[in-house]
């Protein structure tokens, strides 16, 4: 049997069936960003469990769950742009990049879904998860490096990335 096939059915089988779920190791360190990140976590186990309860309930959570999540991911990517040119993240164009794919990835799932596409809500959370997975845990892992690098040489103050601070960023 394939095994994504085995991890998908035992996380059904489980009492709180989660496709995604946070993690310390996933920790940025930054305490507004680590929020951040776990209510798209938080969103992308939504969406999943809309599609795991059946056809008609799947379509509304999908709707509903898509929309909060488009607005989200705009706030959350704003954010954490704002922090990235706070400190002067060397790679922060190419990170921007990562965060406007994934834009249009959504803005493409929600016109699939639109035009009745079949299966867009299953695959979108897949699509989800595996961004979710592999984003934070490899390129937001590496403007954290950097800002811990940055505090280490006195360049950053933890009072620069107060959300406050954060927030004030035009």
């Amino acid at each position: 049997m394939d095994k994504k096939a085995d991890i998908i059915d035992s996380i059904i089988k489980s009492s709180k069936p989660e496709i995604v779920s946070w993690s310390d190791t996933y920790a940025t360190g930054i305490e507004l960003i680590d929020n951040q990140h776990m209510e798209l976590v938080k969103l992308t186990n939504e969406l999943y469990m809309g599609c795991m309860s059946g056809k008609e309930t799947a379509n509304a959570a999908f709707k509903a769950t898509m929309s909060r999540m488009v607005e989200y991911v705009s706030f959350h990517f704003t954010t954490e742009q704002k922090l990235l040119e706070l400190v002067k993240y060397p790679k922060y164009r190419e990170h921007k990049k990562l965060h406007d794919t994934l834009v249009v990835n959504i803005l493409e799932a929600v016109k699939e879904y639109e035009k009745g596409t079949k299966f867009v809500p299953n695959q979108f959370v897949r699509t989800l998860k595996d961004w979710i997975f592999g984003h934070i845990a490899v390129f937001d892992k590496g403007y954290s490096l950097f800002i811990r690098e940055q505090k280490k040489k006195g360049l950053i103050t933890d009072g620069q990335l107060s959300k406050e601070q954060i927030s004030n960023i035009k």
